[in-house]
């Protein structure tokens, strides 16, 4: 799953203390040796190394995919799963996503050297070489599956696997590229952390992580295309045929909406799936009204060449609604109704 904009980190320089002065011989105080520059300067390197490394792992996506597993999980335990269980799907989660986030830099580093969003990502810079880069990624990527295996459980990590192959392979490599729909079914990688949350509570799976599936996977597209009219022309320029690169603002938008829809209706079928609460069913139902809301908003702005899409609201709306949503799922469990 591709969509928030890029990390730009810059390290802060560091100077020298100025010295104060002298101790008095009669009362000597303790002095602290000044750093010498070359110290600093090697400090200051690596600091921009691992902060260019975590850039390549696009830490708002992992962000976004681990909002979603933990209200998964403690709706498959119906409470609070083990502190343990939760720390360790975590930290698996996190590597997994990490190895295809810096896979798929990797693979895009032509495409991101021509657009502006993405031109100061460590392998446009040159701060990372590409080999580093495949090294790094794939290591993640071992390092996540054996976790899930060793620590979670197996059905877990085989789910791991097929995300990480549906974003790199599926998506990157095959589709991204190639047709507009790109995002639709790419984006299904984004939806595996349900998935596998859910699995690693009670290593099955079942209807309910399914709805929550559903409304990740019709999410997407109101999440992503947005994003993408706003920068049509850098990704026109750079090949990637996205759907507001090749058709125009009312279709993009009149889809957005389908897909919401799609999306509020698995939102609300999880109420009967999940034996949730009326709490919840109220709650989604507004969160789902919010969120069409400003879908046909932007469908109503399209079909008015004078107006201002506002498409980034929606995008930022977007990462609210999911948000919301997914709290929602997590307290519903621990409510007395």
């Amino acid at each position: 799953m591709t969509s928030p904009a890029p990390i730009d980190e810059t390290p802060a320089t560091q100077r020298d203390a100025v010295a104060g002065p002298p101790s008095l011989p009669t009362s000597p105080r303790p002095r602290t040796p000044r750093p010498r520059a070359g110290d600093a300067t090697a400090w200051g390197r690596l600091r921009r190394r691992l902060g260019a490394y975590i850039a390549l792992t696009k830490p708002r996506i992992i962000e976004l995919l681990l909002v979603t597993t933990v209200p998964t999980m403690i709706l498959a335990q119906r409470g609070l799963p083990p502190v343990g269980l939760v720390l360790a799907t975590l930290v698996g989660g996190t590597a997994a996503a990490a190895s295809a986030n810096v896979l798929n830099c990797y693979l895009d580093r032509d495409i991101d050297r021509v657009m502006n969003r993405t031109k100061r990502r460590p392998l446009v810079t040159g701060e990372i070489s590409p080999r580093a880069a495949l090294i790094y990624g794939i290591a993640l990527g071992v390092a996540s599956l054996v976790w899930f295996a060793l620590v979670v459980n197996t059905f877990a990590a085989w789910l791991t696997a097929g995300a990480i192959g549906i974003y790199v392979v599926g998506y990157t490599m095959i589709l991204k590229r190639r047709t507009p729909q790109n995002i639709v079914w790419g984006g299904i990688a984004g939806c595996m952390p349900v998935l596998i949350g859910w699995s690693a509570v009670t290593e099955s799976l079942s209807w309910a992580p399914i709805a929550l599936f559903g409304v990740i996977f019709f999410w997407t597209p109101p999440h992503y295309w947005p994003l993408s009219m706003k920068f049509r022309r850098e990704y026109a320029a750079a090949g990637v045929p996205m759907l507001p690169v090749v058709a125009g603002d009312t279709r993009v938008a009149a889809e957005v909406l389908a897909y919401a829809v799609a999306m509020v209706a698995c939102s609300l079928a999880l109420v009967p799936l999940a034996d949730m609460s009326w709490v919840y069913a109220v709650a989604a139902g507004a969160l789902g009204l919010w969120f069409l809301a400003g879908c046909l908003g932007l469908y109503r702005r399209a079909q008015h060449p004078t107006m201002k899409l506002q498409e980034m609201r929606l995008f930022h709306l977007s990462i609210t609604y999911l948000t919301l949503l997914f709290l929602v799922v997590a307290v519903d469990p621990f409510l007395p109704v």
